[in-house]
């Protein structure tokens, strides 16, 4: 007696028969218009298998070993809620092989009230690199006043391999209480290398560096640059929305300058070109305005330099409640970046 072929199909694969009505019922929502493509990549569908989508190729940076090309970029501490974020941050970090820069260590300078909400090293481990952060404006008056030692013990006390320094002269003019510098910040940054012993990378908070600013850091003895670039959080628009209604017609435009990842990249690409042996920045942390893992996979294989992405507000948005939720976010990024890697390659 025959057998039904409907039966062996069912049984060989059991969903096979709900699989295809929905395929039939999806077909139409699932058409993409040529304006829906993207149009950065080549899809090679031919030359690999399903890559491992837990596990990425391990490579070194910052002197330390990542497992995963991205960088929780700094966000605020001292609020109700850092410590959480802090710690789930801290943690997917350590188990991901991924790097951490803190937000604004400015209230450790002279206080160990809030040290709790920063000392995550304990919760990441000492695989992956952990970066402190104070604003240039602070760096300047303990340049001032001469404490350098300042600097150096909170690197030490939070078991950090080294110091962010971020650059905001816009978001300090456009804040009504904002600091204003004495001195240019890239002045600041030499001093600081001249001063002090520790390991710096130094970032912009929203609107990205020009050429010129990235060509005179690329000849520094800095561990990276972090572009900061245009396209996420502009903190020089988001001081003026604190201000009065003139305030915000007349300056808002000048909050809207600045440079994307990829106009930053182009201008690095020429300055190491034309600085040869003179370059002495070796690493980049690419971030501002990155949505997800295909943008930070484009932009990381369009560097000249080698390369991480950094995100803020996505690991934000899941690192508020429990650690399983920000857990599975950076798997699925992890997942996104191993399929990118096997079928995607960057025009």
């Amino acid at each position: 007696m025959t057998s039904d072929p409907i039966k062996a199909v069912q049984n060989d694969d059991p969903t096979a028969v709900t699989r295809k009505k929905d395929h039939i019922e999806l077909a139409f929502a699932s058409r993409v218009g040529s304006e829906e493509l993207n149009q950065r990549f080549y899809y090679e569908p031919l030359l690999a298998p399903h890559p491992d989508e837990k596990n990425l190729a391990p490579f070194p940076f910052l002197h330390k070993t990542f497992r995963a090309p991205l960088w929780v970029s700094s966000m605020t501490g001292g609020t109700a809620m850092a410590a959480t974020i802090n710690k789930n941050l801290a943690r997917a970090c350590g188990e991901f092989g991924m790097g951490m820069g803190l937000g604004s260590c400015r209230q450790l300078l002279n206080s160990d009230e809030f040290l709790p909400d920063f000392a995550v090293r304990k919760w990441m481990g000492d695989a992956v690199p952990l970066y402190a952060n104070l604003g240039i404006a602070q760096l300047e008056q303990l340049i001032h006043d001469k404490q350098f030692s300042k600097i150096s013990e909170l690197v030490k006390k939070l078991e950090a391999d080294g110091l962010m320094v971020h650059v905001n002269p816009l978001q300090e003019a456009l804040q009504p209480e904002g600091d204003r510098f004495a001195h240019s910040s890239l002045q600041t940054i030499e001093t600081l290398l001249e001063k002090l012993d520790i390991r710096l990378i130094v970032k912009e908070v929203g609107q990205g560096m020009g050429p010129e600013s990235l060509k005179a850091l690329l000849q520094l003895p800095i561990e990276a640059i972090e572009f900061a670039a245009a396209g996420g959080t502009n903190f020089a628009k988001l001081e003026l929305l604190r201000s009065s209604e003139v305030h915000k017609s007349v300056f808002g435009s000048l909050a809207a300058t600045g440079h994307t990842a990829a106009e930053m990249l182009l201008y690095v690409k020429e300055a190491v070109s034309e600085l040869g042996e003179k370059c002495k920045v070796q690493q980049l942390i690419i971030s501002g305005g990155i949505r997800d893992f295909l943008d930070g996979y484009y932009l990381i294989k369009k560097s000249p330099l080698p390369a991480v992405f950094g995100q803020a507000s996505g690991f934000l948005k899941y690192a508020q409640d429990d650690y399983e939720t920000l857990q599975h976010f950076v798997q699925l990024q992890i997942q996104g970046l191993a399929l990118a890697q096997a079928f995607l390659r960057v025009k």
